[in-house]
C-alpha cells in the first residue's frame, strides 16, 4: 500500500515537471507563427506586442528577446534595441545574428568604430559569413578606411563572385571623378520679341574635401544682340554640412546683361531623425549684386529644402531685389520659387516647380515694373556613372500681355 502511494506521489510529481513543459513548447512554435503572420502584414506593432507578451511569460526566452531587439530596430528605437541585444549577449556572446543586429543598429546611429568593433567579433566566431562581411564593408567604408573596406568587399565575394551588394561596394571605393563638365542650351520663345538662345559651358572641380572651383562661359543673342560673359566661383566647405560661394562675372554685356556681378552664399544642413517626415534641412542665403547699363540690382534669396522619405525633396526660396534706376527712387520687389523633386525610376528623377514675381534678373526684360507667374516641369536621366542628361521646360505669364516659353537642355560628364 505504501509503495502504491510513493509511486503515484513520484508519478504526479513527474507531470508536475513535465506538463509546464510541454506546454511552453506547444505555444513556442504557435507564439512565432504569430509573429511571423504580423510580419508579414507589416505590422511591426503588433508583433512587438506579441514579443513583449511572450517574455512576460517567459523572461528567459533568448529567442523572443532577440526578436524584440530586432523590432525595436526596425521601429527606429535604437537605444532601446541595443539594450537588448547586449542583454542577450550576455548569456549568448557568440551569437553572431544578434552581433550582427547590434552592429545594425551601432551604424545606424553612424557609431561606425563601434560598429566594426562588434563585426570583428563576430567574424571571429563564423569567417564565412557572406552578409558580416558586406555589414564591415559598408561600416569601414564610412570610416573613410578604403583599403580595409575594399578587402571586406572582396572576402565577400570570394565567398560568392555574384553578390551584387559586395560588387556594388567595391565598385563605391573606385577613385570618384574630381571635374564636372557641362554643356548648356537655352531658347526662349516670346510673343514681345524674336526668339532668344543662350548657350554656356562650365566646369566644376573638387580640389579636395574643402575647395570645390567653378568656371563658366555663356554666350547669349537677344534682342538682336549678342552678348557674353566669364563667371567664376570658388566654394569652402569648413564642415560636412557647411559651405560658404563667393564669385563674379565679367563680360560683353549689350545692354541685355548684367556688366559685371559678384554674389556671395552661406549653406548649412541639419539632420533630422530618420523616422520622421522630413529626414533632413538644409538652410541657406544667397546676396548678389549685379550692375546693368542703367540700374543696379541687389537680391537677397533665403532658401530652405526639405528631404523627404524616397528621395524626394521640397525647396522654397524668397527673392527680394532692390531695383534702382537713373530716374526713379530704389524699389524692392519681391518674388519666390518653390520646387519638388521625385525619383521615377532608378535613373531619372523629375521635378516640377511654380514662381511668383520676376525671377531671373540676370537678364533685362526681367527688369522693372510687371508680374509674373512661371509654372515649369524638369527632370534628370543618369546615363551612366559619368554621364548625365537634364532638361526642362517652363511657361511664363507676364503682366502687360507679354508672355515666354522656355527649354533648356544639359549634357554633363564626370572626369
Amino acid at each position: 500500500m505504501a509503495k502504491d502511494v510513493a509511486g503515484r506521489i513520484f508519478v504526479a510529481f513527474i507531470m508536475w515537471l513535465v506538463l509546464p513543459l510541454a506546454s511552453v513548447a506547444q505555444q513556442l512554435p504557435d507564439w512565432q507563427a504569430q509573429m511571423r503572420e504580423r510580419l508579414a502584414a507589416k505590422d511591426i506593432n503588433a508583433a512587438l506586442t506579441l514579443t513583449e507578451r511572450r517574455l512576460s511569460q517567459a523572461p528567459q526566452d533568448l529567442e523572443a528577446r532577440g526578436w524584440r531587439a530586432r523590432l525595436l530596430a526596425w521601429s527606429n528605437r535604437w537605444k532601446e534595441a541595443e539594450a537588448e541585444y547586449r542583454r542577450v549577449l550576455e548569456v549568448a556572446p557568440q551569437d553572431t545574428d544578434i552581433l550582427l543586429g547590434l552592429a545594425d543598429v551601432l551604424a545606424w546611429q553612424q557609431r561606425f568604430d563601434e560598429a566594426v568593433a562588434v563585426l570583428d567579433l563576430a567574424r571571429r566566431f563564423e569567417p564565412s559569413r557572406l552578409d558580416l562581411h558586406t555589414r564591415r564593408g559598408r561600416a569601414l567604408r564610412s570610416l573613410k578606411r578604403t583599403e580595409e573596406a575594399r578587402a571586406a568587399f572582396r572576402e565577400a565575394l570570394a565567398l560568392d563572385p555574384s553578390n551584387t551588394e559586395a560588387q556594388a561596394g567595391l565598385a563605391s571605393l573606385e577613385p570618384q571623378p574630381r571635374h564636372e563638365l557641362r554643356f548648356n542650351s537655352e531658347t526662349e520663345l516670346l510673343n514681345f520679341a524674336e526668339e532668344a538662345q543662350a548657350f554656356s559651358l562650365s566646369l566644376r572641380s573638387w580640389v579636395n574635401s574643402h575647395w570645390t572651383t567653378s568656371f563658366a562661359g555663356a554666350f547669349q543673342e537677344r534682342f538682336a544682340e549678342q552678348a557674353g560673359k566669364f563667371t567664376a566661383a570658388v566654394t569652402y566647405h569648413p564642415g560636412r554640412r557647411d559651405a560658404v560661394t563667393v564669385g563674379g562675372s565679367v563680360g560683353r554685356h549689350r545692354g541685355v546683361i548684367p556688366k559685371g556681378e559678384t554674389f556671395f552664399e552661406y549653406v548649412h544642413g541639419f539632420q533630422v531623425s530618420s523616422d520622421r517626415f522630413v529626414r533632413g534641412v538644409e538652410t541657406g542665403y544667397r546676396q548678389h549684386w549685379l550692375w546693368f547699363r542703367d540700374a543696379r540690382i541687389l537680391v537677397l534669396t533665403p532658401n530652405v529644402v526639405f528631404y523627404l522619405p524616397r528621395d524626394c525633396n521640397l525647396s522654397v526660396q524668397i527673392m527680394v531685389a532692390r531695383s534702382r534706376f537713373p530716374s526713379t527712387a530704389a524699389e524692392w520687389r519681391p518674388s519666390g520659387l518653390t520646387r519638388l523633386s521625385f525619383p521615377v525610376h532608378e535613373r531619372v528623377t523629375a521635378n516640377v516647380f511654380y514662381a511668383l514675381g520676376t525671377e531671373n534678373f540676370a537678364r533685362v526684360d526681367q527688369l522693372g515694373r510687371f508680374s509674373a507667374r512661371t509654372w515649369g516641369a524638369g527632370g534628370r536621366l543618369q546615363l551612366t556613372k559619368r554621364h548625365d542628361v537634364t532638361a526642362y521646360a517652363l511657361y511664363q505669364d507676364r503682366s502687360q500681355g507679354r508672355a515666354q516659353t522656355g527649354f533648356g537642355l544639359s549634357y554633363g560628364i564626370r572626369f
